[in-house]
C-alpha cells in the first residue's frame, strides 16, 4: 500500500508530538524533579541584562532609545552582543525542555486536544529559542548600509522569533491550568504573556522609528521577566519533603 505524503502541519504535529516523548521519559532526572534546571534559565536571565547592559556602554555607543539590539553585534565588541543571543537561545530551550519534562512527566495534559494544544506552544517557544541562536550567526545590517544576505536573514529569523517567543508564552500559559505544578502560576504568567503580544504589536508598529529601540527592548524584556518568572515558580515548588515534585508527591 502506497504511503500518502504528509503536509507541513502533520509533518510538525508529529515533531511536537516526538518532543513531548522525549521530555516525558519514563524515569525524570533528579535536577528536574527538584527543579533545579531552572537555575540555568534564571541565571541565563541575569547575565543577559549585564551583558546587554555593558555592550551597550561600550563603543559605538548606540542608542538604546532608538537603535534595535541588534546592532549592539555590529562594532569592535559586537562579539559580547552575538555570545548574549547564544545565552537568549541556550537559556530558553532549556527552560522549554525543563517544563516540557515537568508537565509532561505527571500526565496531566493527558487529553489529545490538551496535548496538540500545549505543543502548538512549545514549538512556537522552540521558534523563539533556536531563533535567538541563528540571530547570532547572521549579524544585522546597521542603519545607513546597504541590505546584505545575511541582514535579510537576520530581520526575518527575528520576526518569527518574537512572535513565537510571545504567543509560545501567551498559548503555553492558557495550559497551566490543567496542570498541578503550574496552576499556580497561570494568572501571573498569562497576564505577562498578554503584555508581551502587546508589546509586540506596539514594536511592530514603531519600528524603524525613534523609538524602535526602547519598544523592542521593553518586548524581549517581557518574555525574559516570563521565563524568570515560570522558572522560579517551579524551583520554588520543585522539591516536596522527600524530594518528590509537588506534581508527583501524593497527598501526606
Amino acid at each position: 500500500m502506497e504511503a500518502r505524503a504528509l503536509n507541513p502541519y502533520q509533518e510538525c504535529s508529529i515533531f511536537g508530538e516526538q518532543l513531548m516523548s522525549a521530555a516525558a521519559g519514563p524515569e525524570v532526572d533528579q535536577d528536574i524533579r527538584r527543579g533545579r534546571i531552572f537555575w540555568i534559565p534564571i541565571a541565563g536571565v541575569i547575565l543577559y541584562v549585564l551583558l546587554d547592559a555593558v555592550v551597550q556602554l561600550l563603543p559605538p555607543h548606540y542608542s538604546p532609545i532608538r537603535d534595535a539590539e541588534s546592532d549592539l553585534a555590529v562594532g569592535p565588541y559586537g562579539y559580547i552582543m552575538t555570545i548574549n543571543f547564544l545565552n537568549r537561545g541556550v537559556l530558553s530551550l532549556v527552560f522549554l525542555y525543563g517544563l516540557l519534562k515537568t508537565v509532561g512527566a505527571s500526565g496531566d495534559h493527558g487529553a489529545p486536544d490538551a496535548r496538540r494544544r500545549f505543543r502548538t506552544g512549545a514549538l512556537g517557544f522552540g521558534v523563539w529559542g533556536v531563533g535567538a541562536i541563528l540571530l547570532a550567526l547572521f549579524p544585522t545590517d546597521v542603519p545607513s548600509t546597504p541590505v546584505s544576505w545575511h541582514g535579510g536573514i537576520h530581520l526575518v529569523v527575528a520576526i518569527l522569533a518574537f512572535l513565537g517567543g510571545s504567543l509560545g508564552a501567551l498559548m503555553l500559559s492558557l495550559q497551566f491550568g490543567g496542570s498541578r505544578s503550574l496552576l499556580g502560576a497561570r494568572s501571573a504568567s498569562l497576564s505577562i504573556a498578554v503584555l508581551s503580544v502587546i508589546f509586540l504589536v506596539i514594536l511592530l508598529g514603531s519600528a524603524g522609528t525613534h523609538v524602535g529601540g526602547l519598544t523592542e527592548r521593553v518586548f524581549l524584556g517581557s518574555v525574559l521577566l516570563w521565563i524568570a518568572f515560570v522558572s522560579a515558580y517551579l524551583l520554588r515548588r520543585g522539591a516536596a519533603p522527600g524530594g518528590r515534585t509537588a506534581e508527583t508527591a501524593g497527598p501526606s
